[in-house]
C-alpha cells in the first residue's frame, strides 16, 4: 500500500487561481463555495467547488493544480464531476404500483373538484368515460379498416400511389412547352 504525499500549502491555497480558471469556461454564478480537496498520488491537488448549474445536483467543479519545482502553482485540468450518489437512479417502482398511485391521485382530484362544486370536473369525467376505448375496441376498428377491399399496394416506382415515371414524362412535356415559350419571346424581341 502506497501513501499519498502531503499536499503543498501553496496548492491548497490556490483557490484564486482555480476560480480564475473556472471563470474562463463557466459563468461565475455557476460556481459555488469551496467544497474540499483531494490529494492525488502524483502530488497534485484537486480543489472542489460546489456547482450551481441547474440539472446537475450533487456535481462539483474540480480544478486540479500542481507545482513543478519552485515555480508558481499551475492548473492541470478543469472538470465538472459527479459527487457521491449523483449518478444513482431512483429506486425502481413496478408499473402496477405507479399506475395505482396515479389512479388514486386522479380519484383525489375528482373528489376535491366535486367537493368544491365544480361542475366542469363532472363534464370532464363524462368525456373521459365516453371517449375511453379499450384495446379490443381499437383492434376491431383497425380490422374493419383493413376489410375495405381497397389494397394500398405500392409498386416499384410508386410513391404513395403516384407513379414517378408519369411525373417524369409530364416534366419532359413541360420542358418542351417552356422551350417553345422562350423561342417565342426571342422572336418577339
Amino acid at each position: 500500500m502506497t501513501s499519498k504525499p502531503d499536499a503543498d500549502a501553496r496548492l491548497l491555497g490556490a483557490h484564486d487561481l482555480a476560480l480564475a480558471a473556472l471563470g474562463e469556461i463557466t459563468p461565475a454564478s455557476s460556481v459555488g463555495p469551496a467544497a474540499g480537496y483531494l490529494i492525488e498520488e502524483d502530488g497534485s491537488v484537486s480543489l472542489r467547488f460546489e456547482n450551481r448549474l441547474a440539472g446537475y445536483p450533487g456535481w462539483y467543479w474540480t480544478v486540479t493544480v500542481a507545482q513543478v519545482d519552485d515555480e508558481d502553482p499551475t492548473v492541470l485540468e478543469l472538470e465538472l464531476l459527479p459527487g457521491d450518489g449523483a449518478l444513482l437512479a431512483p429506486d425502481w417502482v413496478p408499473w402496477a404500483e405507479r399506475l395505482a398511485e396515479y389512479r388514486a391521485h386522479q380519484v383525489e382530484l375528482a373528489e376535491a373538484a366535486a367537493a368544491a362544486g365544480d361542475e366542469s370536473a363532472d363534464d370532464a369525467d363524462d368525456l373521459d368515460d365516453d371517449d375511453a376505448l379499450d384495446d379490443d375496441v381499437l383492434d376491431d376498428e383497425l380490422d374493419d379498416d383493413d376489410d375495405d377491399g381497397a389494397a394500398d399496394i405500392l409498386h416499384a416506382g410508386d410513391l404513395d400511389g403516384v407513379d414517378i415515371d408519369e411525373l417524369d414524362e409530364s416534366s419532359d412535356d413541360d420542358d418542351d412547352a417552356l422551350d417553345a415559350d422562350a423561342d417565342e419571346v426571342d422572336e418577339e424581341e
